[in-house]
């Protein structure tokens, strides 16, 4: 089971699978012609209130994880299909922001990977 992570501005790898576009926004500066995606699941990213009061700040960051968790345990139906769709083969996070060690993306993966290990 795998999962990536790429910021949606880089051009697609050939060994990507299943891409999933994961933030609320689309990304700026891009027309939905010049992205390569399978799905975008606005409803599993972080809330407008969470991304507003975490900014990228590493300080902020295992708070933002624990929130932003919680907003996933929201969505069960949502995690499920991501999980499935896991399972069955390779999946590609996209996201926007600069910072990847940090970024909802990367939460999201610690997220999925808690899930598929339980």
């Amino acid at each position: 089971m795998t999962i990536n992570i790429r910021r949606v501005y880089e051009p697609p790898m050939n060994d990507e699978g299943y891409r999933v576009l994961i933030d609320r926004l689309w990304p700026r500066g891009l027309r939905k012609d010049q992205v390569q995606f399978d799905i975008w699941l606005k409803d599993i990213a972080p809330s407008t209130e969470l991304r507003r009061w975490f900014q990228h700040d590493p300080a902020k960051w295992s708070e933002f994880k624990a929130r932003y968790f919680l907003e996933l345990d929201a969505q069960p139906e949502a995690i499920a299909d991501l999980v499935d769709r896991v399972k069955a083969g390779p999946v590609t996070l996209l996201f926007g922001a600069r910072a990847e060690r940090i970024s909802n993306a990367a939460a999201l993966v610690e997220y999925l990977d808690a899930k598929l290990d339980g």
